[in-house]
């Protein structure tokens, strides 16, 4: 379902008429405000496989300190994996990595640590340790949510129901009790949708788990 599909939704279960676009109306635009935040509500509630992504950093001798070209910054790190070797990266405080880069016994090497440090044109900033005495590949794996709904043709990523329910429990609560249905009721439709499409997920992953462990 796409965005202009899921304010529709809830418009007409709220029994307003549709439109051609999310912010043709002055309620549609509120609408579609309720949709966006039942979007991020639904992606901070589990892990969806759709919204993980790895981003590559590849070093250059001397330099400790690099933007993670594409995360933005709203993301969950999964784990951090040095192509040489393939081992984990081990996150520190900013404390202990500016304690390393200052007085480091070894201070060049393969990157065993990582810090987020900064912001680059809206992208995080990451320090690795030991700094890098060649290239290496650092790959990130994230938990990166969809950004902001603006084109009302961009398909919602995760399951859109839960998405849709929870919206339209946010507009019966700004406006009052819709058709006989209160707020709290609307919310508790919501919740068991997204538990429901919760559930299937993890059932999904952990078939995928056993098969490959096979």
């Amino acid at each position: 379902m796409n965005y202009l599909e899921s304010v529709n939704n809830v418009l007409v279960r709220l029994r307003e008429d549709e439109v051609t676009a999310p912010t043709d109306t002055p309620y549609s635009k509120l609408i579609s405000t309720f949709v966006n935040d039942a979007k991020r509500f639904v992606e901070d509630s589990f892990q969806w496989n759709v919204l993980t992504e790895t981003l590559t950093v590849t070093t250059q001798d001397g330099l400790f300190n690099w933007v993670l070209t594409g995360a933005g910054q709203r993301f969950r790190v999964m784990d951090v994996i040095n192509s040489e070797g393939n081992h984990f990266l081990d996150g520190i405080t900013s404390g202990r990595m500016n304690n390393l880069l200052l007085n480091g016994e070894s201070s060049k090497g393969s990157p065993m640590y990582y810090n987020f440090n900064g912001v680059s044109n809206g992208d995080t900033q990451v320090d690795l340790y030991p700094i890098p005495d060649k290239v290496y590949n650092i790959y990130f794996n994230l938990y990166k949510p969809q950004p902001k709904l603006t084109d009302a043709s961009t398909e919602i990523l995760v399951p859109s129901e839960p998405v849709v329910k929870y919206a339209y429990a946010m507009a019966v609560a700004e406006r009052g009790e819709d058709g006989g249905i209160s707020a709290q009721e609307a919310t508790a439709i919501a919740a068991a949708s997204l538990a429901d499409h919760i559930a299937m997920a993890e059932s999904r992953q952990n078939d995928q788990y056993i098969w490959s462990s096979v």
